[in-house]
């Protein structure tokens, strides 16, 4: 009875609300230009929106190079589009994220890229207007430029 009694008090439902994130990571962030992008046969630029616990990535990639089939590689630019969760643990950012559409909506097929967006970065710098990150898969850095704050506003899950 005692065991059965402390098995109860042990567990606590979680609310059925998001999570509130890390506040000072709420806010829409660019990268406004990329290192030696000149140089590069293939770039991306990264636009983040980070509210709550949620994640909302753009992606604007520039190729030299076609990797796709003619009718996708639209002169060498496209976007892509990804939406998930993340967080912080000590100075590493955790993104789980799925591609999408540009409306955010899962992306199960056409040109680019499907599926998990899984990536891990190294917080370098955090200041209340720029993120320096370095990607751990491939070290490349990402500077972010805080373009606008934003206040977490937490919707039921």
């Amino acid at each position: 009875m005692c065991l059965l009694l402390f098995a109860f008090s042990a567990c606590t439902r979680l609310p059925n609300i998001q999570g509130k994130g890390e506040p000072f990571m709420q806010g829409v962030w660019n990268e406004d230009s990329v290192a030696l992008s000149n140089k590069l046969n293939t770039y991306t630029k990264h636009h983040f929106k980070f509210s709550c616990d949620s994640v909302y990535i753009d992606f604007v990639t520039y190729s030299k190079v076609n990797f796709y089939s003619d009718s996708c590689f639209n002169k060498g630019v496209w976007k892509e589009y990804a939406k998930g969760v993340y967080a912080v643990i000590g100075d590493t950012l955790f993104l789980g994220a799925t591609y999408t559409h540009a409306n955010y909506k899962q992306k199960i097929s056409g040109c680019y890229r499907i599926g998990r967006y899984e990536k891990k970065f190294l917080i370098k710098k955090s200041s209340s207007t720029t993120l320096l990150l370095e990607n751990l898969t491939d070290q490349r850095q990402i500077t972010l430029n805080l373009k606008e704050k934003v206040t977490c506003v937490q919707k039921p899950l």
